[in-house]
């Protein structure tokens, strides 16, 4: 991409409206635009990003035998009288001309569970996952911090059926482990951790994955020994210690959640009648788990814990692009080997922003450069042509590196 074509713009001066670091860096990055509170644009280089997250979320899902699917956002009233939760203050509802209730997802047991049902007969229909990432609507009283708490926001959910409490505790391991390779793969396993919460009325815990950030607005007790951490709002039950060691001394952090799973048990499939035949013949009520992960929180808290006085510093799996390449001087010589360079890299399958603007100078080019936090920067100049070579420098260091044109590619791909 040349950044001369791309109809975005950095921004130097802090958005006012925006106390969040996430908002913050990514309305001045480019990354996205306030239409209202709670709810953003994606502008390209954010929706490269959020493309990516996606893609790490899907494969991550497929490997634990997830099928994607794709439900609707509009709902209808029915569904959600059937598990007694339209009176939920949550949900964004409207009436059609026909005078008919509906309202706007804000999750999916009432509209997968119905589903199941048409497809599900004896216990060798089962187990079976099926998750989609859907946008979704919440009418939150407290819309802040960006990303993190907004109005309108994607979601991947998954939704897990099983014969027996076994096989749902035997693949809410497996999702456990599959989040934390997605949380490493975003850059954020060193920071993340199990979270035991509340289980609602469906069982007696639940779990939460929690980044540990001293601006996240959740407060968690970490267990230091064993990793776990417990959240604020059961800490009391479990007598402020681990529940897993019984250590007593907890640490307290300030912490962002970054996904969420719990055992449903059979409280949306039981209203629903959703029931398969055993070995022995016998009716039986299916059981079920759910698994979420916000895209756009996921993306608000990576740029909450990965960023310096600069900028952006965005893990290479994510990032828009992995080069930013910039051509800082407006001569024919250095257009032409920039240029070159440029197209080296694209046929070599390496994605490269490409700073070719005639109207910026070098320091305004730097600026920007670590404002977007691309992992690494390529600079092109007279005085690294004559020999041949380019500056290398990676975005969260402050060495800089001359390497040799003919072995620029190889040193990126290794």
């Amino acid at each position: 991409m040349r950044l001369s074509q791309l109809f975005t713009k950095t921004l130097r001066e802090l958005p006012k409206d925006e106390k969040s670091i996430n908002a913050q860096l990514l309305i001045r990055g480019g990354f996205i635009r306030k239409l209202m509170a709670g709810v953003y644009t994606f502008l390209p280089l954010g929706w490269q990003v959020h493309k990516k997250i996606e893609e790490i979320i899907r494969e991550e899902m497929n490997k634990i035998g997830g099928q994607e699917i794709f439900m609707p956002t509009l709902n209808p009233r029915k569904a959600w009288e059937i598990t007694n939760r339209w009176k939920y203050p949550e949900m964004f509802k409207l009436k059609s001309r026909q005078n008919k209730d509906y309202s706007l997802g804000w999750t999916h047991e009432e509209i997968v569970v119905p589903l199941a049902k048409e497809f599900l007969r004896t216990h060798r229909d089962l187990p079976f996952y099926v998750y989609q990432i859907q946008n979704k609507f919440r009418d939150e009283l407290r819309v802040k911090s960006g990303l993190l708490r907004g109005v309108e926001f994607m979601m991947k959910d998954l939704y897990s059926f099983h014969r027996d409490e076994k096989d749902l505790d035997n693949y809410y391991d497996k999702v456990k482990k599959a989040y934390f390779k997605i949380f490493k793969r975003c850059g954020l396993e060193k920071i993340t951790y199990l979270c035991l919460a509340s289980g609602g009325t469906f069982s007696q815990y639940s779990h939460e994955f929690q980044t540990i950030t001293p601006f996240g607005e959740d407060e968690i007790y970490l267990c230091q020994k064993c990793k776990l951490a417990i959240n604020r709002e059961i800490i009391k039950r479990e007598k402020n210690k681990c529940s897993q060691c019984g250590n007593k001394n907890l640490v307290v952090k300030k912490s962002i959640e970054v996904g969420n799973i719990f055992k449903l048990m059979d409280r949306f499939s039981r209203p629903f009648d959703l029931t398969f035949i055993n070995k022995e013949g016998k009716k039986k009520t299916v059981l079920m788990g759910c698994y979420g992960i916000g895209l756009g929180r996921l993306m608000g808290a990576i740029v909450e814990t990965s960023n310096d006085e600069k900028g952006i510093i965005w893990p290479a799996e994510v990032s828009p692009y992995q080069i930013h390449l910039i051509q800082i001087e407006n001569n024919i010589k250095i257009k032409k080997f920039s240029e070159k360079l440029y197209q080296d890299l694209q046929k070599a399958n390496i994605e490269v922003l490409y700073d070719d603007r005639n109207n910026k100078t070098a320091g305004e080019k730097f600026a920007d450069a670590d404002l977007v936090g691309i992992p690494y920067r390529l600079v092109v100049s007279e005085r690294t042509s004559i020999k041949n070579c380019i500056e290398i420098k990676k975005r969260n260091e402050n060495i800089i590196k001359l390497a040799k044109i003919k072995s620029i590619i190889q040193q990126i791909n290794s």
